[in-house]
């Protein structure tokens, strides 16, 4: 807090990395190099610093006092800085709160960020994590998402990695990421927060209601459930009612808010995973909209990797893809050129999966003669720290849910012998198109 002290203990620090050693007379002798004996007080300021200490006994709790000082400093600090700027009408209000927060936020999570780590401490921090990955079963170090061959190809989301997850309409990208949100809060407690800037909260719970009763979403829509149905409902929705899941459907959310809402969830609820459903219709905060599309999803993009990064956890956000899959002949399988807007979106993450169901095209068969009824593929086109690798899924189109390929050999049998049903909608059926798969290319 004195500039006397911070002349003195930057002697001090400057001989420890010199690896002289600090005592009374190394920092007397060190002063004088620099013109700064004097400017501290002299000889006699030095040797009455050290007399007010009796002994090193006690260092531990003496340094946490001046850290606890230098909190209270840093907080009048950011607080007066606020105050001043608040009165700037200059100054955007939201890149304001940004600030606030960020700066509140490092004080909470420890102050100075180290921006280096000594290669000792890096290399035991991976053997731990190393003893700590084989003592998982299967090797699944992150967030599960309960499919079985992602989670091996993954082994689960990783903390810090930006997914995403892209397709053309219809092949269910809402449906696929409310699955992995059900299977890693229900079935292994992973708290997850689900930002949903299209659909409104009581419709993804509807949604997860028809996955996991497996009652499609149009009776329960219209309400026309027998007493079994009804008995059904409630047992299966138990689950739902305790699950961690946090959903957040603000309207045209802004990469400041999203930060400001996820690190309050963090503190808060401890949230593991982020799902952002979906990042073209999210805003970069900055007031003024209908600049370069392009530059604003790279905002974004590189935004919620620093999101990840900053928060240590995986975030999962959906894409568009352009057009260039519907007018590309064959199989039409999405490449990672289609991803819609923006490069950035490819550069910024970290895996790169697209949804591709061949029924949609009319495709009943695959090249080996296989069937494709009911049949999703996941492809990962890019994955930073592993395997790219398709993936095989059984999507169940009446109830919007993606499952692993073993979990219904009978898709029909299995429904009909939980839940009669007069009304049941075919597998073949295409999903409805939701409005953010338009391919208008006006700025959003």
């Amino acid at each position: 807090y004195k500039e006397a002290h911070q002349k003195i203990y930057t002697s001090i620090h400057q001989l420890y990395h010199a690896l002289q050693p600090v005592d009374i007379l190394t920092v007397r002798n060190d002063l004088p190099k620099k013109g700064e004996l004097e400017e501290v007080g002299g000889d006699s300021y030095i040797v009455s610093l050290t007399n007010r200490v009796g002994s090193a006994a006690n260092i531990e709790f003496h340094s946490r006092i001046i850290l606890q000082k230098y909190i209270q400093r840093e907080l009048i600090r950011i607080s007066s800085e606020t105050i001043r700027d608040a009165f700037d009408d200059s100054i955007d209000v939201f890149n304001l709160l940004d600030a606030a927060e960020r700066n509140l936020f490092g004080v909470a999570e420890g102050n100075i960020k180290r921006k280096y780590s000594e290669m000792i401490d890096l290399i035991r921090e991976s053997i731990q994590n190393i003893e700590k990955a084989a003592k998982q079963e299967e090797g699944i170090t992150g967030v599960r998402t309960g499919f079985t061959d992602l989670d091996r190809i993954t082994s689960g989301w990783q903390k810090s990695d930006l997914i995403i997850v892209a397709a053309r309409p219809g092949m269910g990208k809402t449906s696929f990421c409310l699955s992995l949100a059900r299977n890693s809060a229900v079935e292994f407690k992973h708290p997850v927060a689900f930002f949903s800037l299209e659909m409104s909260s009581i419709q993804l719970v509807n949604r997860l209601i028809a996955a996991e009763t497996e009652i499609p979403s149009d009776k329960l829509r219209k309400g026309q459930l027998t007493h079994a149905e009804w008995d059904h409902l409630n047992n299966k929705i138990i689950k739902l009612e305790d699950a961690p899941i946090y959903i957040d459907d603000t309207p045209a959310l802004s990469i400041f808010e999203l930060r400001a809402k996820a690190r309050r969830l963090k503190t808060t609820k401890n949230i593991e995973m982020i799902i952002i459903d979906y990042l073209q219709l999210m805003t970069t905060g900055e007031g003024v909209r209908g600049g370069n599309r392009e530059q604003e999803i790279s905002t974004i993009s590189r935004a919620l990797k620093s999101i990840a990064k900053e928060l240590d956890i995986p975030i999962i956000a959906l894409s568009q893809l352009s057009r260039n899959v519907e007018s590309r002949g064959g199989v039409k399988k999405p490449q990672l050129s289609d991803l819609r807007d923006s490069g950035a979106i490819e550069q910024d993450a970290d895996m790169v999966l697209f949804i591709y169901r061949p029924e949609y095209y009319n495709i009943t068969q695959d090249e080996d003669g296989n069937s494709t009824l009911g049949m999703a593929e996941i492809n990962i086109a890019k994955h930073r720290n592993g395997a790219l690798k398709d993936i095989q899924l059984r999507f169940i189109d009446r109830l919007a849910k993606f499952e692993n390929l073993s979990s219904h050999e009978f898709i029909e049998e299995a429904f009909d012998t939980i839940v009669p049903n007069e009304n049941v909608i075919p597998i073949g059926r295409k999903t409805k198109q939701s409005k953010m798969n338009d391919d208008d290319e006006t700025p959003f």
